[in-house]
């Protein structure tokens, strides 16, 4: 696992086919920048996982070689493993203001705070690590504060963009940095690192001012309370719901704890406008006129202990859903979550309310953060890179974002589809890539931090699908008799008032597998269960069809 000791080197270690955990490695000669380092929520065959984030294998072993990490904005998949990576290696992080203030909330709760070495950038700002330069310039997403990011190396330059759409017209008013942009194109760019998220759809991305009089129309029709469910980080967003309210008087509660935690650092750090004595708390909202109290909470995407999920079905204690209120989901489900979303939809029509959802372009409530084909186009246009690595995205993605790097100029063989852990090397200006490092998922269950492997979750597996069978047995110590049993103890896998018969034949090959080793003089403890859990399996998966897991305990005395 050698480093690229004579040019530079880019990597990731999370990011790349795949939309969540983004970790990308910047390196050249003995210094190592980070870009990112985010978690990604686990999928229903992660039984009992929490959180994935990426292998940093590699950076614990070069340690003394990193300089920092630099985190483009404040979304969970970039700055979900950032407590878990600093509880490993405690490095400096560079970050805008606002998406410090969530990183801070992640570290105060894991008590990481008092040893964080926590930096404040802006788009004007220059640092050098080592022999890198990095500066930045603004780019529109759907959450303040966003950076791309330039790495001057003796190489050449290396520009990664982060998130990113050109957004006209921002809610916030903070429009990218074209004219930055085209002059660090004008220098020359030895390579883009560009996010491929939406590299499928075609055209301009909608500017994030059109969802703003479309919120405010379902306001005022809306003839009780009207609860809106967005991405908490969404600040823009949660802006129009405010000034929706302001303009149809409605005061304002919150629910959820992420989005108490973000609307409150936003309003401490200037991001959002909200007038004194307009937000209520939950307890407050029955005491209100329903058209006179809006509700902006999470669960957008359908998590089961989120507030909206809770409040479909009846079980938020604060707040309830009448029939005729108006429930507003302002965010597109993210790729696995359509069930979900479509279960608390049917709760919400059940309820008797007016729901609103579907495709931003349908109902006007949402439209996304990342740039379309055209503004991908429009990037790469400004930047003029020799070589074009697509991050961020399925391989699909990655494959729609080489052909349009190759539409507008890049050349053909200049673009690197990569997965996670392969090396792109520059040499001489010439980029190579012919070799990888370990990457990879680590699993995060409760307080544990990759113990939890493929084993495990092959065992958790099995458990879910076809239950457990627990033999217990007392040998003597002396004659290696059977003293006592077996006595068989199942765990979803039958009922056993209706398969007294079953568990009488298991019991009874037990004792025969238990006599026979007997015979043959074999006393051996980890022989016996080795060959009870044999036989038993050979049977059982005969009998039903089923392969639970099966647990031979002996007791000796």
């Amino acid at each position: 696992m050698r480093g690229n000791e004579k040019g530079l080197s880019v990597f990731a270690l999370g990011g790349i086919n795949e939309i969540g955990k983004n970790m990308y490695v910047i390196q050249y000669e003995e210094d190592i920048v980070i870009v990112d380092c985010g978690g990604k929520f686990p999928d229903e065959s992660l039984l009992g996982i929490d959180l994935i984030i990426p292998d940093i294998t590699y950076l614990e072993k070069n340690q003394e070689k990193i300089r920092a990490l630099i985190v483009t904005h404040g979304h969970e998949d970039h700055i979900g493993g950032i407590p878990y990576l600093l509880k490993k290696l405690n490095i400096p992080i560079y970050a805008t203001r606002f998406t410090l203030g969530l990183i801070e909330l992640k570290l105060v709760e894991h008590r990481l705070m008092g040893d964080s070495q926590l930096n404040l950038i802006d788009s004007n700002s220059q640092i050098e690590l080592g022999k890198i330069s990095v500066s930045f310039f603004k780019v529109s997403h759907s959450i303040p504060d966003c950076l791309g990011i330039v790495f001057e190396t003796p190489e050449g330059v290396v520009v990664h963009t982060g998130d990113f759409k050109f957004d006209l017209t921002p809610e916030n008013d903070r429009i990218s940095d074209i004219h930055k942009m085209a002059a660090i194109g004008d220098k020359g760019v030895l390579a883009l690192i560009s996010e491929s998220t939406n590299a499928e759809r075609p055209g301009l991305t909608p500017s994030e001012s059109m969802v703003g009089s479309h919120m405010e129309e379902a306001f005022s029709r809306a003839s009780g309370k009207v609860i809106i469910s967005t991405f908490a980080s969404n600040v823009n967003r949660i802006q129009q719901v405010v000034r929706a309210a302001i303009n149809t008087n409605r005061k304002l509660a919150l629910l959820g704890r992420t989005m108490v935690n973000v609307v409150s650092v936003a309003i401490e750090r200037g991001y959002l406008m909200v007038p004194e004595g307009m937000l209520i708390e939950p307890n407050e909202i029955e005491s209100f006129s329903p058209e006179k109290v809006a509700i902006l909470c999470t669960g957008s995407q359908g998590e089961p202990l989120a507030a909206l999920s809770r409040l479909s079905t009846g079980s938020y204690r604060d707040a309830t859903i009448y029939p005729g209120d108006t429930v507003i989901l302002a965010a597109s489900p993210i790729p696995g979550n359509e069930k979900d979303v479509s279960r608390i939809i049917d709760n919400l029509f059940q309820l008797g309310a007016n729901v609103i959802y579907g495709s931003g372009s349908s109902t006007g409530m949402h439209v996304s953060g990342h740039g379309y084909q055209e503004d991908l186009k429009l990037m790469l246009a400004l930047i003029k890179p020799t070589y074009f690595i697509p991050i961020h995205g399925e391989f699909r993605m990655l494959h729609h974002h080489r052909q349009l790097a190759e539409a507008v100029g890049v050349e053909k063989g200049n673009t690197f589809i990569i997965k996670n852990g392969d090396v792109v090397d520059f040499e001489h200006g010439i980029a190579r890539q012919t070799r990888s490092i370990p990457a990879g998922d680590t699993y995060i269950d409760g307080i544990s931090v990759g113990d939890v492997g493929e084993v495990v979750l092959r065992d958790r597996r099995q458990l879910s699908e076809d239950g457990m069978v627990v033999i217990v047995l007392t040998l003597s110590k002396t004659e290696g008799r059977i003293i006592q049993g077996p006595d068989t103890i199942t765990r979803g896998f039958v009922y056993v008032k209706n398969s007294e018969d079953l568990l009488k034949e298991i019991n009874n090959l037990v004792k025969k597998t238990v006599q026979d080793l007997q015979s043959e003089n074999n006393r051996q403890w980890s022989v016996i269960k080795q060959n009870i859990k044999k036989t038993l399996g050979q049977f059982i998966s005969n009998q039903t069809k089923r392969r639970p897991m099966i647990l031979p305990i002996i007791i000796e005395i």
